[in-house]
This record gives structure tokens, C-alpha cells and sequence, in this order.
């Protein structure tokens, strides 16, 4: 008898964003993992009060594994995406040092896999997450799917992160001014990895000008610099890339 067809990204992202319940998160993202036919995905996020809340496909042994020697203190994933506002190949990452060996070895030997891809995302009042993706498989097989799949998989990082907001208690909305169209094509363009010299010839526009643009932004997303700029306009939806 063959087994169903992965269900429709549509589908998967309509039902997590109806979810009611924490279990709801654990139905998407197993449905996830297998409409994008990989090992693992994973979404744990850490609410302003330090109240921590997961969901993913990592097995049960592993999880524990991980508790109990606090890999938290040397994984290499958490360590470089608390770091950066942008989505990162696990490659990229440092693992030069021993302890970080030893524990990628220890995480593949649990069936995480030799590759990984993680989007961190940033909410209101200190918020952190992280959402990543990992598979077992040779580097150019895994840099064809992160460069077919980025937007995707940045996408679902922010829609797990607008339902994982839903679920924090007493949370308050933040005020918000709302982005010029110009505001927003600067801020969209470098999420894209465009330098600031390439936006504002993109633009048809002088870089003061563009200056212009990406500190008024800034001023209204409340933002501490520009990436922080970025980093918010994601979150909240008002750009996506």
C-alpha cells in the first residue's frame, strides 16, 4: 500500500495558524517535515519571562540527552544564532573546538543529521527563537535544498513565531507606527543581503536619501540599529523575504 502524499504547504500553514493548543504546533511541524521530506525540524522559543516552550521531531533520547548535559552551554546552533539576525547553514558555524566536535559527532550518532539550517527570530519584550531544519546528507545535495527553500522556511519560522506570541500569557500588544511603501522596500531589500549601495541603485535613489528612509524605520519600529530594524519589520509582518 503506498503511503499518502506529503499535504500542501498551504494546508499545514492554514492548520498552525488555527492551532489552539501547543499540540497543534507539534501536528504542524511534524507535517512539515515530511511535505519537505527531511529528518528533522525543530522550533523552541524562549518568552521575555524565560519561560521556555518546543516543539519538533528530534527523538525523545536525544532531548533528554541534550537536558541532561546542558548542551545549551556549547552548542555551536545556539551559541551563533543568538548572534545574528539572519538565517545561517550550519557550516558557517564555529565548531572548531573540541567540545563542539565531540557534540556534533554525539548529535549525529542520535540521528540529527550532518547538516542544518537554522532561522533565529526575534520578538517583542527580549523574546528569542529559533526554528531549524537538519538532514542527513552530502553538501551539494543540502545547499540545492536551503537555496530552493530559504523563503519557505523563513516564512514558517515567523508563522511559528506569531503563534507561539499567541500563546505567551498577558502579553500586550506593541504600539506600532506603520512603514512608508518606500520604508518597507529598503528595510525588505536588506533582509535580502543587499548593501546599502545596491538598495538605493535598486531604488533609483541616492544613498542620503536612502539613509533617510532606513532611520525613519527604524525610529518607528523602535529598533537599536539597522539590523535590529530588520530583525523587528520580520517579526511583525511587515516585511517578508
Amino acid at each position: 500500500m503506498n503511503a499518502a502524499p506529503p499535504m500542501r504547504l498551504d494546508i499545514i500553514l492554514e492548520a498552525l495558524e488555527d492551532a489552539s493548543e501547543l499540540s497543534g504546533l507539534q501536528k504542524a511541524i511534524e507535517d512539515l517535515r515530511d511535505h519537505f521530506k527531511v529528518d528533522h525540524m525543530v522550533y523552541h522559543w524562549v518568552s521575555g519571562a524565560g519561560d521556555q516552550y518546543g516543539c519538533g521531531t528530534y527523538s525523545q533520547e536525544w532531548v533528554q540527552r541534550y537536558l541532561e548535559k546542558e548542551y545549551v552551554r556549547i552548542d555551536p546552533v545556539i551559541q551563533g544564532c543568538y548572534q545574528r539576525f539572519h538565517p545561517v547553514d550550519w557550516k558557517r558555524l564555529d565548531w572548531s573546538s573540541k567540545a563542539a566536535r565531540a557534540f556534533q559527532q554525539e548529535a549525529v550518532d542520535y540521528g540529527v543529521g550532518n547538516q542544518g539550517y537554522s532561522v533565529p527570530v526575534r520578538g517583542p519584550n527580549g523574546q528569542f527563537a529559533l526554528f531549524t531544519v537538519s538532514h542527513s546528507c552530502d553538501d551539494d545535495t543540502w545547499t540545492e535544498f536551503t537555496e530552493e527553500h530559504r523563503r519557505d522556511l523563513i516564512l514558517i519560522a515567523h508563522y511559528f513565531n506569531q503563534k507561539a506570541l499567541d500563546f505567551e500569557p498577558d502579553r500586550k500588544p506593541e504600539p506600532a507606527q506603520p512603514l512608508s511603501p518606500r520604508e518597507i522596500d529598503a528595510i525588505t531589500l536588506l533582509a535580502m543581503g543587499y548593501s546599502r549601495a545596491q538598495v538605493a541603485e535598486t531604488l533609483t535613489i541616492s544613498e542620503h536619501t536612502l539613509r533617510v528612509y532606513i532611520e525613519s524605520a527604524r525610529f518607528k519600529l523602535g529598533a537599536l540599529n539597522t539590523v535590529h530594524a530588520v530583525a523587528r519589520a520580520l517579526t511583525r509582518g511587515l516585511i517578508v523575504i
